[in-house]
């Protein structure tokens, strides 16, 4: 590792060049994409989210029977329970690395610590802001595209794919729901930056320049609405429900994770395990590259892939300079 002296604060760079996973190399690598799919990929956030996908539906969750008929009740259950397990993950992370401060700045790409005099963010907090709008909007919102779709599956209008009766789909739709939100945030996220909703919507998000486990899903009620849309896939994709909850808890739970700020957790003196997404803070630190996930490099077809190395860096000077002829 190593760590330059930037114009805002003391930075932490990694050691490792940002590459597109092995399940796109060329010539392929059978090996190394099966590595990636049952490892990398998932290993250990992805499996995570799946073991709570099926706690939550079978301990934390109304029934079908239930569900069959719209009441605000069983949907305000819901939203106590997404509310609790984000606050449980990102206000974990939260109190481990910031509050009790475990590990002091190693492996935290931006040195600072959350602003509390800033008035750009609700109350001059940055983590008060932060968690308003990720409760108070991002799970309200996340619950509604949940309980829409967990409806259409109790009161019949979508066939229920059961994990005992069709495993093998089951399956597909883990994987379905990791590359189809990484897909879709892709394109959802370049349009945010088109710039009258950048404007209305992407700016609340993007305050957060140095991020913390808070930042993650603290996004306008806008982008709340545009950034939980795939929860729609399964209006058309028969599935089981547990899947359901899994895309909840990836679009609203793991951003917690890689919004966190840092690269790696420790235990004692050795790293324990990846956290932070370091492609996803060059995008907040530099803006205009990484639009996109490293499981669907969407951003290595369009030209946007910062590897965070100086060549990274020179590919983002040759943005800006082309934005402020456009501009111009």
């Amino acid at each position: 590792m190593s760590e330059t002296l930037s114009s805002r604060a003391r930075v932490y760079s990694p050691d490792y060049i940002i590459t597109p996973p092995a399940l796109y190399a060329w010539p392929p690598s059978l090996l190394g994409a099966v590595r990636y799919l049952l490892f990398d990929m998932l290993f250990p956030w992805g499996y995570l989210y799946a073991i709570m996908a099926i706690i939550g539906w079978h301990f934390l969750t109304p029934s079908l029977e239930t569900m069959s008929e719209w009441s605000w009740g069983w949907v305000g259950l819901i939203w106590l329970r997404n509310a609790g397990l984000l606050t449980l993950v990102a206000g974990g992370l939260y109190w481990w690395l910031y509050i009790r401060k475990s590990q002091g700045t190693q492996y935290k790409f931006d040195k600072r610590w959350m602003a509390t005099d800033d008035s750009q963010f609700l109350w001059r907090n940055q983590v008060k802001d932060n968690m308003f709008w990720s409760l108070v909007s991002g799970v309200t919102i996340w619950t509604l595209y949940e309980s829409v779709t967990l409806w259409f599956y109790a009161s019949g209008r979508q066939p229920v794919l059961s994990l005992a009766e069709h495993p093998g789909a089951f399956m597909l739709s883990i994987y379905g729901v990791f590359f189809w939100s990484t897909a879709t945030f892709y394109f959802i996220h370049r349009a945010l930056h088109w710039r009258p909703l950048y404007r209305l919507a992407h700016e609340l998000h993007h305050r957060n320049v140095n991020i913390g486990p808070w930042s993650g899903i603290s996004m306008h009620p806008i982008e709340h609405a545009i950034y939980f849309a795939p929860f729609m896939l399964w209006w058309f994709v028969p599935c089981d429900p547990i899947i359901i909850l899994l895309t909840g808890f990836f679009q609203g739970i793991s951003p917690a994770v890689s919004h966190c700020g840092f690269d790696f957790l420790k235990n004692g003196d050795k790293k324990w395990v990846t956290a932070g997404d370091y492609f996803h803070q060059l995008h907040h630190q530099y803006f205009h590259v990484n639009y996109g996930n490293t499981p669907t490099p969407f951003d290595k077809l369009f030209d946007s892939w910062h590897d965070g190395t100086e060549s990274g860096k020179e590919l983002l000077k040759g943005r800006m300079r082309h934005r402020r002829r456009q501009v111009g």
